[in-house]
């Protein structure tokens, strides 16, 4: 079963991103919410995510401070950026993160669901 976290303060981003992947994806998931990265960064070691996507623009802490604090125990966690902001200097700077794979453009589209998992 593969473990996906979605950090993003917007619930209805967050359930649109969850619907899209649970169709298109043929393996089961389990998903892990969270409106808050604060919350999130407590409880992530726990849940070893094999996909975390995560919004940039969020209240106490954005999306950069999860990044900077987010150690992972291995490499299985595929981080990637789903944020609404198309600003060269976002897409510039998550490339600067080894552990950030892409930055994906919401909403989450059938297309980048097949690029991430297959």
């Amino acid at each position: 079963m593969l473990t996906i976290v979605l950090i993003d303060d917007d619930p209805i981003s967050t359930f649109v991103t969850e619907k899209l992947i649970s169709k298109n994806v043929k393996e089961p998931c389990q998903f892990y919410k969270y409106q808050s990265a604060k919350r999130a960064l407590e409880e992530i070691t726990d849940l070893k995510p094999n996909y975390l996507f995560l919004d940039l623009n969020m209240p106490e802490m954005n999306g950069w401070d999860f990044l900077d604090k987010f150690q992972p125990q291995d490499e299985d966690a595929q981080i990637y950026i789903l944020s609404s902001s198309v600003d060269e200097r976002d897409i510039s700077k998550a490339s600067q993160y080894r552990i950030v794979k892409d930055y994906l453009s919401k909403p989450l589209i059938k297309k980048y669901i097949k690029h991430i998992f297959n």
